[in-house]
């Protein structure tokens, strides 16, 4: 977080809507490979708790080894983006960056056309998906409620 002020703002609103609900979240601060190991072991070993992994390149180039420290010390996790359900994470919750890329080929051709980026509004993402790998479920033994799979964009089986 210390490094990522994307992760700071996203950390804070997770802050601000978890303690609306009387929820605890503590922030992990990570810079390594190996710290990673370390404080999701010490983590886990807290008790009842999961993780919510923030978008950052940090977090992607060590998708692998959260996602197995995550099963391993069985901590129910949900991660920003969708291909961290589709490599074993349980839940993923995140623009779609599909249509983010769209959007970025409509400005790029807006400007060849002659249009000012100056000019162009700033677009938040307005579409979301909900990633659910139920053999991740399974092998943390959750049972993930239909309501909830039926809200998914992508149900991994």
């Amino acid at each position: 977080l210390r490094d990522n002020a994307g992760g700071v703002a996203q950390f804070a609103v997770i802050q601000s809507l978890a303690s609306s609900l009387g929820i605890e979240v503590s922030p992990i601060d990570m810079q390594d490979a190996a710290e990673i190991e370390r404080t999701v072991s010490a983590f886990a070993g807290t008790g009842n708790g999961g993780l919510i992994v923030t978008a950052s390149a940090f977090a992607n180039v060590h998708r692998e080894l959260i996602i197995a420290l995550a099963k391993k010390n069985n901590l129910p996790t949900v991660y920003f983006a969708h291909y961290f359900a589709t490599d074993g994470g349980l839940i993923s919750y995140g623009t779609d960056l599909v249509d983010q890329f769209r959007q970025a080929a409509t400005y790029v051709d807006r400007i060849l056309r002659g249009e000012a980026p100056a000019d162009l509004p700033v677009q938040a993402p307005t579409n979301f998906e909900l990633a659910i790998n139920l053999k991740t479920a399974a092998a943390l033994g959750l049972t993930i409620p239909a309501t909830i799979l039926s809200l998914a964009d992508e149900v991994i089986e």
